[in-house]
């Protein structure tokens, strides 16, 4: 894999995203500090739209079904496409540092995807720290990820896995959880946009400071004791993926941009992917903050649009 040095050059980043970046610390840093309040606060604060990113119109087609799982009931809600029979499934988990994030905080991007690949997206309301932290929400979604292949309508579709942030490292844990403990290999393709995949933080992480561009160190940190527990070991392949033994996995489409504290995770999984002798992208966006694909930018539409072909090809089994 031949990464172009110039794609981190400051002199890469467009003029729209280095005007948006400073735009977004400025107001981040003009807002009351998100870990003075419980976790409660900040989310109900985020439904209202008073969060990091924007939160989107509800799709009206969206319905909510609901699985058994290990620690109750989980709720999966589905967004098929507009017309026609689907031609494969989205398996969405979201972000959130595993604290925060719904299942229908993203329901324009779900939409979009139903729309340009033919997908049922799927989009897993698994439980969150700190309330119920880890095992539980890793839990929940190989729960979800075995009902899809083993009771729900779409068991005979190519089924693609993704999320962003804590979704994607999610969806790492669910894909080697289905491999290790089922012998199942089923995926025809996983997209992970901007991972955590080292929970002991990864050097870009652990130094990318304070600067408030969406994730800083300070939150990445609080992010993980949330999930663990302030005395957990961030260091077993179940927690921190990129420890993990990779072998068997699908196609993945890897996408951050340069401006995220996490760009090392992507980075290293990456190599770490093709090391394993699994088929790797890897998509690096000058000046992209964290998760910049939820902000109305040029190179949230080209990262979007690769994103999307990437689905269509996994699902025609074209990777």
């Amino acid at each position: 894999m031949k990464i172009d040095p110039a794609l981190f050059l400051d002199s890469a980043i467009s003029e729209e995203t280095r005007r948006f970046n400073a735009e977004k610390v400025a107001e981040l840093e003009a807002l009351p500090d998100s870990w003075s309040v419980p976790p409660a606060v900040v989310r109900e604060l985020r439904a209202q739209g008073r969060g990091a990113f924007p939160m989107p119109p509800k799709c009206p087609r969206a319905q909510v079904l609901t699985i058994e799982g290990p620690h109750g009931p989980i709720q999966i809600r589905q967004i098929l496409p507009e017309s026609g029979e689907p031609t494969g499934v989205y398996l969405h988990i979201h972000g959130g540092g595993w604290t925060f994030g719904t299942s229908d905080g993203q329901d324009d991007r779900l939409e979009e995807i139903t729309r340009t690949t033919g997908a049922v997206a799927l989009s897993i309301e698994y439980r969150l720290a700190p309330e119920t932290p880890y095992p539980h929400g890793p839990d929940d979604c190989e729960t979800a990820a075995l009902w899809l292949f083993d009771q729900s309508p779409f068991a005979h579709l190519p089924v693609v896995i993704g999320g962003e942030s804590a979704g994607a490292h999610l969806s790492v844990v669910t894909m080697v959880r289905l491999r290790d403990r089922h012998g199942m290999t089923p995926f025809s393709g996983a997209v992970l946009t901007a991972g955590c995949y080292d929970l002991s933080l990864t050097p870009s992480a652990r130094n990318w400071g304070t600067e408030k561009l969406i994730l800083n160190t300070r939150d990445i940190t609080n992010f993980v004791r949330c999930f663990l527990g302030a005395d957990g070991d961030a260091t077993p392949a179940d927690i921190s993926p990129l420890r993990a033994n990779l072998h068997a996995l699908p196609p993945a489409l890897f996408s951050v941009g340069t401006r995220d504290a996490l760009l090392d995770d992507s980075l290293f999984m990456a190599q770490r992917w093709l090391a394993a002798g699994n088929d790797a992208e890897l998509s690096i966006h000058p000046g992209g903050c964290h998760v910049f694909q939820a902000f109305p930018l040029e190179i949230s539409r080209q990262s979007n649009s690769e994103i999307d072909a990437f689905i269509r090809a996994a699902f025609a089994g074209n990777r």
